[in-house]
């Protein structure tokens, strides 16, 4: 099952968006449909917009059910950085 990365905000989880593409059976328009997975990620390496690969597991909580088993390519956005230290005040003196 491969998808990307939509968010990582929970300790050690990630939500994986699966897009799957079918052509209608009577249209034959191709029909795009895409479902979320939570994902165990032991080491929180991966990163919004990353497009990874996961594996079926036993149930890890009550929604997780996959396992971040690689990371297939890597977005080329820097993460966020932490909080700047200024030593300008509140006002910007």
């Amino acid at each position: 099952m491969v998808g990307e990365v939509v968010s990582n905000r929970m300790h050690k989880t990630i939500v994986v968006e699966v897009v799957r593409k079918k052509a209608h059976p009577f249209y034959f328009r191709v029909v795009s449909k895409d479902k979320k997975f939570y994902a165990h990620d032991e080491k929180n390496e991966a990163h919004v917009g990353d497009v990874v690969r996961l594996e079926e597991s036993r149930p890890l909580s009550k929604l997780k059910r996959w396992r971040l088993k690689e990371i297939v390519r890597r977005t080329t956005l820097a993460p966020e950085p932490a909080a700047k230290d200024s030593k300008k005040g509140p006002i910007g003196d």
